[in-house]
């Protein structure tokens, strides 16, 4: 939040692809979507009629890869993931539940929760090893009901991600360690940067994947980029600057996050610009401004989505809250009660972004 095709070619290496068929049967079998041997059959009788087990996004996917300008899933095949973001797990873990992820997964059908630890601001530098532990809790919860995580570490203000170098080390050794064999998360190393040079964003990159491919050599990297993550554009430049000297690493993509109310014609070029170039996701929007609030501007929200759809652009909404600010999604105090499905807890947005994700 600011503050304030070309054809798919393989989707892992050789490494990864033992890897994921050692364990497709395991993670098919947690996710519940392996068929149970059938009963014996007595002589004349008829076989009893099973229902098919609904697949998972997880389980219908398996591990994700980058194949050209596409997330594409275990197939080869273009995909495009809808869901929501966390807001910081250091004020709003409370809206983090069983219950709360059963109404994303089953009745939102989210195929991907962000979980957002937060650098500073009385995030992770505070407790290094209880909001490791906390981000392990939430990213299990989402992979036991068929989602996607992507592991967000947060670094706001400072805008520059190198001062938080070390301790993005040891956050993303630790989430790479333990989850390098599970095809459910994605790593995304710098939240928003800005007041600094894309160069200096691309080294923190090439010095952070690095320690992530040590322990989980196939994860998809996601990549903050200029200006709060809007290729530059907050800052008076574009997408140019990564096209004309990207990272180097292999199944990464670039971020970019838009608020409609704030952000339009110039950003939504930009985005569409660089999604023909650069493989996108957008890890981070809002229906607002910028700031998370205000009213909310859904037709030139609507706009922003087409394209995504169109040109099969993943996303998460910012965020699955009762924060007091209009991009929560839940009304003030849901989050103290237990009721999270359908749209009476929701507010405006809630409602708005829900109906897209179920689309």
């Amino acid at each position: 939040m600011h503050q304030r095709t070309s054809p798919p070619t393989e989707p892992r290496s050789a490494t990864g692809r033992r890897r994921f068929a050692r364990k497709a049967l395991l993670v098919a079998s947690a996710l519940g979507v392996v068929t149970a041997l059938a009963a014996p059959v007595r002589a004349g009788a008829a076989p009893a009629p099973t229902a098919p087990a609904a697949a998972t996004p997880l389980a219908a996917n398996g591990r994700l890869s980058v194949c050209g300008r596409q997330l594409c899933n275990s197939s080869g095949q273009a995909v495009a993931l809808n869901g929501m973001s966390t807001h910081g797990t250091q004020w709003y873990a409370q809206c983090v539940t069983d219950g709360s992820l059963d109404a994303l997964a089953h009745d939102w059908r989210a195929d991907v929760l962000r979980v957002s630890t937060y650098v500073q601001e009385g995030g992770y530098e505070t407790d290094p090893a209880g909001f490791t532990a906390r981000a392990q809790k939430f990213v299990d919860a989402a992979h036991a009901r068929g989602m996607y995580a992507v592991i967000d570490w947060h670094m706001l203000s400072p805008g520059d991600p190198n001062v938080n170098l070390a301790n993005a080390r040891t956050f993303f050794t630790a989430m790479a360690k333990k989850y390098k064999d599970h095809p459910g998360v994605l790593y995304e190393i710098a939240n928003e940067p800005h007041g600094v040079s894309w160069s200096a964003i691309k080294s923190y990159a090439e010095r952070i994947i690095p320690v992530i491919r040590a322990q989980d050599p196939d994860g998809v990297v996601l990549v903050g980029t200029r200006a709060w993550s809007s290729f530059g554009v907050s800052e008076g430049s574009n997408e140019n600057e990564v096209v004309n000297n990207p990272v180097r690493a292999a199944n990464i993509m670039y971020t970019f996050h838009f608020y409609a109310a704030s952000h339009r014609e110039a950003y939504l070029s930009a985005l569409d610009r660089a999604s023909d170039k650069l493989p996108v996701f957008v890890t981070e929007f809002g229906t607002q401004t910028y700031s998370g609030d205000g009213a909310n501007d859904f037709a030139m929200s609507q706009r922003y989505i087409d394209l995504m759809k169109r040109k099969k652009i993943s996303w998460t909404n910012w965020n699955y809250s009762d924060d007091h600010r209009s991009g929560a999604v839940f009304r003030t105090g849901t989050c103290n009660g237990g009721d999270w499905a359908g749209t009476g807890v929701l507010k405006e947005a809630g409602v708005w972004i829900r109906d897209r994700i179920r689309q």
